[in-house]
């Protein structure tokens, strides 16, 4: 099988264009190929595939074979991808996901995509639609009982479900310890993305994420886009402004505009292209 690493601030997927490539199990794939000891390794796997929605079609699948909803950093890989690789030459593009169609505007130099702006489309804040056993319209700064301890958090859904918690040193937390507890929490039942967010200032958040299925990753597009929101509902910061995403791979900018919509700006690069004998 023909592949391509691409990496969106450290959040790195193995990427196959399957306009010339079959993937016959891709759940087996990506816990194979995602292993970085006796795979390539990677956060999962992603496939470029042809949709009759959009210009193309992304499916995501985590470390551990589950497939994901949505992916926000492999969207912007992918518009990376499909451009230098010549599958269209239109810097703006649509891509279909399993939470819906997204709007990619690719910025290149010299014929190769630097950045791309993603819009992510608006964030869904109802609990049952995240999903989320609650009741109310919005789950924002309330409480949920994490291993026989009751932490607030703010929930929202990119497509994917997200549970943001403000909190200080977060350098200090340890991910791998309290991580799970969130992640598999009874009130998200099919389980949780969790970011743990350090205000810096009105437009600045430092932020780690326990995404489900892969545990700690460098980055999470989706789950940047959730600390931004939340971060505007909890008052810490203001729509229309740029606010910067501090992870561990590096910054997004988010900007929850008054029109709702979420927009995501950053980079995407390739690692290496190569083949593996599945």
């Amino acid at each position: 099988m023909r592949c391509t690493k691409v990496q969106g601030i450290g959040n790195d997927y193995i990427y196959v264009n399957c306009f010339n490539e079959t993937v016959e199990n891709p759940e087996e794939v990506s816990i194979k190929v995602s292993d970085r000891h006796f795979g390539i390794g990677g956060d999962g796997l992603v496939l470029i595939m042809p949709s009759d929605k959009a210009d193309f079609r992304m499916r995501m699948f985590n470390a551990d074979g589950s497939e994901g909803m949505m992916c926000g950093n492999a969207t912007r890989c992918i518009g990376k991808y499909v451009y230098d690789n010549k599958l269209t030459d239109k810097t703006d593009i649509t891509l279909e996901t399993k939470s819906g169609i997204k709007y990619l505007t690719l910025h290149p130099e010299n014929g190769k995509v630097k950045t791309v702006d993603v819009d992510m489309g608006e964030p869904i804040l109802e609990p049952k639609k995240i999903p989320m056993i609650a009741d109310g319209s919005s789950f924002v700064n309330r409480p949920i009982n994490v291993n026989g301890r009751y932490v607030n958090i703010t929930a929202v859904s990119m497509g994917n479900p997200h549970a943001v918690i403000f909190t200080k040193k977060i350098d200090e937390l340890d991910l791998e310890k309290i991580g799970p507890d969130y992640e598999n929490n009874p009130v998200f039942p099919e389980r949780v993305n969790t970011e743990f967010c350090e205000i810096i200032d009105g437009n600045t958040i430092k932020m780690r994420v326990w995404e489900r299925g892969s545990g700690e990753t460098w980055a999470c597009g989706t789950g940047a886009c959730a600390s931004a929101t939340a971060a505007v509902l909890n008052g810490f910061c203001k729509k229309d402004e740029p606010i910067t995403l501090m992870l561990r791979g590096g910054n997004l900018t988010i900007t929850y505009r008054s029109d709702g919509h979420i927009i995501m700006s950053g980079a995407a690069e390739t690692v290496f292209e190569g083949e593996i004998k599945l």
